[in-house]
This record gives structure tokens, C-alpha cells and sequence, in this order.
């Protein structure tokens, strides 16, 4: 090997290592601040407006602007920080250069953050909400235009072969994401100018909702479940034509709802889940171990337990459709959907693979990783079983036991933090003697 050529590979290496300390440093900050957005606006405000509505027995008793700002910093601010910052990540292990885009990606992280952070302040406090709201959507505009340019700027290393499943259905809820980006501006521009409140209609907020829910974090989810639970969970490899008819029916269901046929789109996503969950082989025996190294041995359970949240989400929003008078059906299927599955699935990959594209590091708790996971299910549970109670007028007492709900949730949330941050807190696995060792050890066995 010539000295030429031996230099040639040191800087090659040194860039490739550069773009790997720059991509885990800016995943790590999206992390970090979608989980502040989570614990905070998100789900204290969450518990915080349900004790209120539990107090006054009515939906009606809270703004409808605090329940918007709540949802939007769930939504934007917690999924959708990981989601940006996973797909900053990803350009390292999908690109065909040697260069990151370090500053559109932090340019990105700052404006993201900011955008979500004032559309809560003008939605909760209602001050300078003319002006708070469409600059909120402005700014998150732009970072969304940042990172979608990064994307499609940056090719796989080998663009001659046919993309995968899983890519086409992430790339194709990227592109979701910017419309629903776009419409949210538009909305909030318009709200600003001819509008005497900072909350949307209400029909027109739960159709945003059902676009950012089904046409962004659902589909992202199938794919990214299509890449990682062959290899972590030892499913069978992913169906992609089922998928991709799925991720469609999906779409067709979401068009349904805006033009308010809601009977149709009950019973597209209906299918739509049980194709996936056919195409992704939940529910069928794993042909491989799962690959339970430094996560609790539930993982498998876990998972496949967010699928069945996802099909009682869709059987209640076909019950909703018939029965529900006064929001409660409707309420427990989108929690169901929301947090059983959304922040189920979040919970239970997050604590797999966060940790490693943050530094290679691995988890600090299996056991907290447990606890979370329990937990948030079995408050998701008790509110999904006690809305329909007490809103539809069905069990009055149902009103005293909905705090509690929200309690064992806001619980699950704080364990789950608690469990990512002290992994950020401990050093990298290599630089761990004691991660070596229980690794050898396993491996020898």
C-alpha cells in the first residue's frame, strides 16, 4: 500500500468518524428536546386539562386552544422532533458522500423547536396569539424545508437499486409530514387574520389531527417496523405489496375524512391496520430469537401488544361513528391510537435503538424500560375504558377514576425520560469495561 493511498484512507476515515459524531450530536439534541416538549406542554398539560374536564364533568369546561396546544406539542413537538432527528441520523448510514449537513441540521433543530414552542405559548396563554401562532408556523415550515432538502440532496450508496419497501412508505409519510406542515401554516395564517380566537373549528382541528396521525406517525411506523423488527424482534421479513396497499388505504382513509366521509374512512383504516399487521407478521411467531442484548426480554410482547391498541382504535372510531353524543368514544380512539400505539411503539423501539444513535451507548435500565412500558399501557387502559364511561353518561362514577389514568401515564412518561436520560448521562458501551464483559460473557454462552 503506497503512502499516498494510506493517507487517503486515514482522512477518509477521520470524515467518516467527523460525520458520525455530528449526526449523533444533533440526533441526541432532538431527542432531548422532544422529550421536554413530551413531559411538559405535552403531557403535564395533558393531565392538567383532564383533571379539569374530570372536575367539571363536560369537555366543553377547557379552551378548546389548550387542548389544540397540548395535541400539537405531542404530535410536533414530541414525535415529530424524533422523527426530524432520526432522519438527520440516517443520512450517515444512507448517503453516498462523505459530507453532513451540520448546519441545515442544527438550523433545523433551533427553528423546529422555537416554531412548536411558540404555537404552545400563543395557543396556552393566548398572548400575541396573532402574531405567535402563523410565526409558529413560518419557522416550522422552514425547518421542515431544511431537513426534506437534506433528504432528498443526499442519495443512497447505491441509487442503481430498487428502493425498499420500508423506504418508499418513510419517504412517502416525509412527504405527509410537509403537507401537513404546509396546511398547518396556512391554517394558523388564516386563524391569525379573520379569526377572534387562537383555537381552530373543531371539526377542521380533529381532520389535522387524523392527517398528522394516519398520513404521518402510523406509516412511519410501519416502515421503520418494516427495517427494524426483522432484525430486533426476529419477525418474518415484511410483506411489501400487503404493506404498501396498507400505507394506501391509509391515504384513502385520511381523504375520506376531509371530505367528512367518516363511515368510509372507519372502515379503511380498520383494513388498513389489519393489513399491516398482516404484512409485518405482529401477531405470527418470530423465525429468529429477538435480539434482547441490554433491553427487557418484553420486547416482542411489547410490540406486539401496540398492534392490538391500534385495531381497538379502529374498532372504536367505527363505534363512534354510530354511538358516540358526546366525545367520549371518539376521545378513547384516538388515545388508544395516540398513545397506545403511537407512544407504545415510541416507548418500546425508542429504549432499543436511541441509545445506540446517541453515541453508541446502551440503555441504562432494562428494568425502568419495563416499568415504563407497563405502565403507560395500563393507564392507556383506564382511560380508554373510562371516557366512554363518563362522557357518554354511561357511569358516573367514571369521573373520579379518569385522573387516575392520566397519573399512571404521566408515571410511564417521567420513568421513560428518567430511563433516556441516564443513558445520555453514562458514557458510550466502548468506553464501559463492564458492557464488554456481560457482552462477552452472553456471547460465549
Amino acid at each position: 500500500m503506497s503512502a499516498a493511498t494510506h493517507t487517503s484512507e486515514q482522512k477518509e476515515n477521520s470524515m467518516r468518524i467527523a460525520m458520525e459524531q455530528h449526526s449523533q450530536s444533533l440526533v441526541t439534541a432532538f431527542i432531548a428536546s422532544g422529550m421536554l416538549f413530551m413531559l411538559l406542554p405535552g403531557t403535564f398539560l395533558g393531565v392538567w386539562n383532564l383533571i379539569g374536564i374530570s372536575q367539571q364533568r363536560t369537555l366543553s369546561s377547557l379552551s378548546p386552544a389548550w387542548l389544540q396546544a397540548h395535541g400539537q406539542a405531542q404530535i410536533f413537538g414530541w414525535i415529530g422532533s424524533f422523527i426530524l432527528g432520526i432522519g438527520f441520523y440516517s443520512l450517515t448510514k444512507m448517503q453516498s458522500t462523505l459530507s453532513f449537513p451540520v448546519r441545515a441540521g442544527w438550523t433545523s433543530w433551533g427553528l423546529w423547536t422555537l416554531g412548536v414552542a411558540l404555537r404552545w405559548i400563543g395557543g396556552v396563554t393566548g398572548w400575541q396569539w396573532r402574531v405567535l401562532l402563523p410565526l409558529s408556523g413560518v419557522l416550522e415550515l422552514a425547518a421542515f424545508l431544511l431537513f426534506y432538502r437534506s433528504v432528498r440532496r443526499h442519495r443512497p450508496v447505491n441509487p442503481a437499486h430498487r428502493m425498499e419497501t420500508w423506504m418508499v412508505v418513510v419517504m412517502a409519510a416525509t412527504i405527509a409530514f410537509l403537507v401537513a406542515v404546509i396546511v398547518y401554516f396556512v391554517a394558523l395564517t388564516h386563524l391569525a387574520l379573520y379569526s377572534g380566537s387562537p383555537a381552530l373549528p373543531h371539526v377542521f382541528d380533529q381532520q389535522l389531527v387524523v392527517l398528522a396521525v394516519w398520513g404521518v406517525l402510523v406509516p412511519t411506523i410501519w416502515g421503520f417496523n418494516a427495517r427494524w423488527l426483522p432484525v430486533f424482534a426476529g419477525f418474518k421479513k415484511p410483506h411489501g405489496v400487503r404493506l404498501l396497499v396498507a400505507y394506501g388505504l391509509s391515504v384513502t382513509g385520511v381523504l375520506a375524512v376531509f371530505l367528512q366521509w367518516l363511515p368510509i374512512a372507519a372502515v379503511v383504516f380498520l383494513f388498513a391496520a389489519l393489513l399491516a399487521i398482516d404484512a409485518l407478521h405482529v401477531w405470527e411467531p418470530a423465525v429468529h430469537p429477538a435480539k434482547l442484548l441490554h433491553v427487557h426480554k418484553t420486547f416482542p410482547l411489547f410490540i406486539r401488544l401496540t398492534y392490538v391498541w391500534l385495531v381497538v382504535s379502529c374498532v372504536l372510531t367505527a363505534l363512534a361513528v354510530l354511538y358516540d353524543q358526546a366525545g367520549g368514544i371518539w376521545g378513547a380512539s384516538r388515545h388508544a391510537l395516540t398513545v397506545g400505539f403511537v407512544a407504545g411503539m415510541v416507548f418500546v423501539i425508542g429504549q432499543r435503538i436511541l441509545p445506540a444513535f446517541c453515541g453508541m451507548r446502551v440503555l441504562w435500565s432494562t428494568r425502568l424500560m419495563f416499568w415504563s412500558l407497563l405502565l403507560l399501557h395500563v393507564g392507556c387502559a383506564l382511560r380508554v375504558t373510562l371516557e366512554p364511561l363518563a362522557y357518554e353518561g354511561y357511569w358516573g362514577f367514571a369521573w373520579k377514576l379518569l385522573p387516575y389514568s392520566a397519573v399512571v401515564e404521566l408515571t410511564a412518561v417521567v420513568l421513560f425520560a428518567l430511563n433516556i436520560v441516564g443513558t445520555l448521562l453514562h458514557p458510550p458501551a466502548h468506553l464501559r469495561p463492564e458492557i464488554h464483559s456481560i457482552a462477552s460473557t452472553r456471547g460465549a454462552a
